[in-house]
């Protein structure tokens, strides 16, 4: 994982940031941390070591977190999974057990609470369009405020 996300930094996500553009991610090391430190128990620390050394410890400027309960964001992806590739194809992390979830989980809530400047701890439980609106709220709050120091 980590010898691609280097590679992508290098080749797409730097040269975006050098000229100015933003940059959009479904995914970083915040996720490595919460499924391999979290869920598989490996620790925070040597994911996050690894991400000092092979990404030069780049970190995205937002992170917004979605929570929910564990069982209607499995149930959710498992449907996902079903609909784009039949009943027998799941994600291997949607086959864990519900254990495997909670740790993914609480590793994200205490990124959240170890980092809340940079990340945004949404209740994704509520409508649509509730979550839509303060998503948008809160990227175009950083997006002012990265302005501002630029």
């Amino acid at each position: 994982m980590f010898a691609s996300r280097a590679q992508h930094l290098q080749e797409i996500v730097l040269p975006a940031l050098e000229s100015g553009r933003l940059v959009l991610c479904d995914r970083f090391t915040d996720s490595t941390e919460a499924y391999q430190g979290g869920g598989r128990k490996l620790g925070s620390e040597p994911v996050l070591a690894l991400h000092r050394i092979l990404c030069a410890d780049i970190q995205p400027d937002l992170t917004i977190l979605m929570d929910s309960e564990v069982s209607a964001s499995v149930a959710r992806a498992r449907r996902r999974n079903t609909a784009a590739s039949g009943p027998h194809d799941e994600n291997r992390f949607e086959q864990e057990s519900r254990a495997f979830f909670e740790r993914v989980r609480n590793a994200y809530l205490a990124l959240a609470k170890r980092e809340p400047d940079r990340v945004v701890l949404l209740d994704a439980r509520r409508s649509l369009d509730v979550v839509h609106s303060e998503i948008v709220e809160a990227v175009c709050t950083r997006l002012l405020r990265t302005a501002k120091t630029a």
